[in-house]
Parts: structure tokens; C-alpha cells; sequence
């Protein structure tokens, strides 16, 4: 059991560093810091959207528009963190 919470911990956080790199990738094609004209740019930025895309739609349909300010990766982040926090402080403490 040790082991399967283990690796629940590590897919949780990999997602959770995924999620930071799509939002700095968004912010850095939205200030032209970098173009998706490149080969290498857009596979990486495809890949990010194409894996957090599926989490982030239904957030975002939840959430009011606020403009230019997209905050589903905040909400989501958060939530991976109160679900690891849930499953590691409360379901299976010896973890801990």
C-alpha cells in the first residue's frame, strides 16, 4: 500500500509542475517572449496543453471570466494539493 500511495504522490506532483509550466509557457507566447513558430516550442506547448486541458476545462467553466486572468491552474493546484494532503495526512497517516 506504501508503494502505491508513493507513486500516487509523485504523478501528483509531476501534474502539479506540469500545470506551472503550461501557465509560464502561456504568459511567455502571450508576451511574444517566445514563438510557437519554432518546432520545439510548439510540441512542447502542445503536449502541456494537451495533458492539462482535460483538467483545467471544467474549472474553467466554473469560474467567472475575469478578463485576461485565467486562475484554473491556481484552483487546480490547489486542489491536488488538498487531495494529497487528504490521502497522506488523513486516510493513510503513516505515510507521514
Amino acid at each position: 500500500m506504501h508503494a502505491l500511495f508513493s507513486i500516487l504522490d509523485l504523478v501528483i506532483n509531476i501534474y502539479i509542475w506540469l500545470l506551472i509550466g503550461s501557465a509560464v509557457l502561456s504568459w511567455l507566447v502571450a508576451f511574444n517572449i517566445v514563438n510557437t513558430g519554432n518546432q520545439v516550442v510548439y510540441v512542447i506547448t502542445d503536449f502541456l496543453y494537451r495533458v492539462t486541458e482535460p483538467a483545467l476545462a471544467p474549472i474553467r467553466r466554473i469560474l467567472p471570466n475575469l478578463g485576461g486572468i485565467d486562475l484554473s491552474p491556481m484552483v487546480l493546484i490547489l486542489l491536488l494539493i488538498f487531495l494529497r494532503n487528504l490521502l497522506f495526512y488523513d486516510i493513510y497517516p503513516a505515510l507521514s
